[in-house]
């Protein structure tokens, strides 16, 4: 009864973070973030790519968007029409553009991004201990048929089928869930991860790390109650993500360390030469 109890469970939270992997659709940048009528006009119209680019500025000015292409440019998507905010990529599949997104899942039929990254991390961690736990109750009948003490052929079959599947599958997703545990302690997506993400100041892979408790906290939540059940608990609404650079220029220590810098470079005898 307690095997039987233990595999529903584990098959209840499976299909569920399975079915909300696949019907969670993945988020669209607001309509602030679209190009107006006739912004759209005056960025087609013009021929120069320097026009261009400041056409892009002045509309992101007023946008909370922070990093940049690999010239330095705003980044824009022209399938789209709209300025892309910071974590955002165009999916060729889905044929939109995802808030924070991570990659198109072929196995869920879906983009993960910023809606369903969560549900997709606990369909990964139910699966790996959905296969875990039918590869131990299955191994002690292996051991059995193994030692022949029993010696039902057909039984026999299926069993080795059993266990093989459920071992494969675990080790796949083992590899699979362990990289994207390192990928939220790191803050980071599957694209950030092949390509850092570009700020003012230039690329910086750990531009949004900002600690191992915070990094699971922007995917989790604050609650920890809601961590392991497949209800919406994100930190933001996927727009706008804190970054690294922008905490460590708000710090008053770190302020105070560079006004005694400059303060230093005033107090500095001047000298006959």
């Amino acid at each position: 009864v307690a095997y039987l109890t233990i595999f529903h469970i584990l098959f209840v939270l499976f299909v569920w973070t399975y079915w909300k992997s696949i019907f969670t659709l993945p988020v669209q940048p607001d309509k602030k973030f679209h190009m107006s009528y006739a912004d759209k006009e005056r960025y087609e119209n013009e021929e120069r790519p320097e026009v261009q680019r400041q056409i892009l500025a002045e509309i992101a000015r007023k946008l909370p968007v922070y990093t940049r292409t690999g010239n330095g440019g705003i980044r824009f998507c022209d399938r789209c029409q709209l300025i892309k905010p910071d974590r955002c990529h165009h999916c060729s599949v889905c044929a939109v553009c995802v808030l924070k997104m991570d990659h198109h899942c072929p196995w869920v039929n879906n983009c993960i991004g910023f809606s369903n990254y969560k549900f997709f991390l606990l369909f990964l961690a139910y699966s790996l201990l959905y296969c875990l736990y039918i590869a131990a109750t299955v191994f002690k009948y292996f051991i059995k048929y193994w030692t022949g003490e029993l010696t039902n052929g057909r039984s026999k079959f299926h069993v080795l089928f059993l266990l093989f599947v459920a071992v494969m599958f675990f080790v796949s997703l083992m590899f699979l869930f362990g990289y994207h545990c390192w990928l939220v302690s790191r803050n980071r997506s599957t694209l950030e991860a092949f390509s850092a993400p570009v700020f003012q100041n230039g690329p910086d892979k750990n531009g949004f790390n900002l600690g191992f408790v915070k990094n699971l906290q922007q995917v989790f939540g604050e609650e920890k109650k809601l961590w392991l059940l497949p209800v919406v608990s994100s930190q933001g609404d996927g727009h706008f993500f804190p970054m690294r650079a922008l905490c460590e220029a708000q710090n008053p220590l770190l302020a105070n360390e560079e006004q005694w810098e400059d303060d230093g470079i005033d107090e500095e005898p001047h000298g006959k030469g």
